[in-house]
């Protein structure tokens, strides 16, 4: 494996578009195409000035433009499949989403709500979001209005940030109960591969939008210390309380959700015009990982794949601070008597009550 740099600085922006559309039919005769290990930054460039390119709203300047992760070509193994593969949504069920919020209704609820508002006041003082770009604040998870709406990179700024901490909670359940398991020689009832497919699902989030924008070293000293910070907290809280945990992420995935849906509402008001241009094309990480089909590519499609996860997760979490935290199964994964049907998350955007699921 061997990689081939060229520096841009050695020749001017008319010489380099020349040595791209020069050097790009040779790679394309190749028999093996485009080799994972050959990049050459000259043309990488030159798409980005173009406009060609799904990484052009990067916040990082082009020449330092890296892909986070290539593929590694192998002897033997050809491809990775996912070990989740996505379960997939109806165009309907997408278009059905709406943000919400379940009102507290114990003091544990009111604690967590309370805090969640003090942690997206920290998110949208780091992303950005400021004072005309805010909705109205008496109704901050459901209202989508704002004065001034953000570009297209302040937009990335804000998904990179969220997804990157939106990953740690299920981790986190998932390992302290599977830990709880094997040292109490008791099942879990189905608790564990949840949180952990849905962890894994807000981190396909996170790599879709690496595709698409290279974080600068700023962001990248929030992250880390966000994550920090976010994981122990996450990890005393879960000893303590798991019901109040549960519903602190589902106030969490609110936000999620809200966010979302004010993107979509500024693509569909014609705010975001890199969006809409018809030569916009989604990472093929996404198409793989939703199988998303030909015609439904968009940025807006991409957005709305991930806000339907991002309402099952709100739906997911608040049931389950519903439960008994030790007792209860799985609601999501059991098989029900009869003819009655598994909840469905995305459609309650409040979650279900035990008495409905168990």
């Amino acid at each position: 494996m061997f990689s081939a740099r060229v520096q841009t600085t050695v020749c001017s922006p008319k010489q380099a578009a020349r040595l791209s559309k020069a050097v790009a039919p040779l790679l394309r005769s190749s028999a093996l195409g485009y080799p994972a290990g050959l990049r050459l930054a000259v043309v990488a460039s030159v798409q980005q000035h173009n406009g060609s390119s799904s990484r052009s709203f990067s916040t990082t300047p082009v020449t330092h433009l890296k892909d986070f992760f290539p593929a590694k070509e192998t002897e033997h193994i050809r491809q990775t499949p996912p070990a989740w593969p996505h379960h997939g949504y109806t165009e309907q069920e997408m278009l059905d989403v709406v943000p919400a919020h379940r009102k507290p209704e114990t003091w544990g609820d009111v604690f967590a709500w309370k805090f969640m508002r003090m942690c997206r006041w920290g998110m949208d003082f780091a992303t950005g979001m400021r004072g005309e770009k805010q909705v109205d604040k008496t109704n901050p998870t459901t209202a989508v209005n704002t004065i001034k709406p953000l570009s297209e990179s302040q937009w990335l700024v804000r998904f990179l940030f969220l997804e990157s901490i939106a990953g740690v909670p299920g981790m986190v359940a998932g390992m302290l109960r599977h830990l709880h398991s094997i040292r109490r020689l008791k099942r879990d009832n189905g608790w564990i591969e949840t949180l952990l497919e849905e962890s894994y699902n807000e981190r396909m989030h996170l790599l879709t939008f690496m595709k698409m924008c290279e974080p600068g070293w700023f962001m990248k000293l929030m992250i880390l210390g966000a994550q920090g910070v976010y994981f122990n907290g996450l990890f005393i809280s879960y000893l303590i309380s798991p019901k109040l945990t549960h519903r602190f992420v589902g106030y969490l995935e609110e936000e999620a959700v809200h966010t979302y849906t004010v993107a979509i509402k500024q693509i569909d008001e014609g705010h975001l015009p890199k969006w809409s241009d018809p030569k916009f094309a989604v990472p093929d990480i996404a198409i793989k990982y939703w199988h998303m089909p030909e015609g439904k590519r968009t940025m807006k499609d991409l957005i709305l794949y991930i806000r339907a996860d991002e309402a099952c997760h709100r739906g997911v979490n608040h049931t389950l601070s519903n439960l008994n935290q030790k007792e209860d199964p799985n609601p999501f994964v059991s098989v029900y008597k009869g003819s009655e049907l598994a909840p469905r998350p995305a459609s309650r955007p409040q979650g279900y009550e035990r008495h409905e699921v168990i």
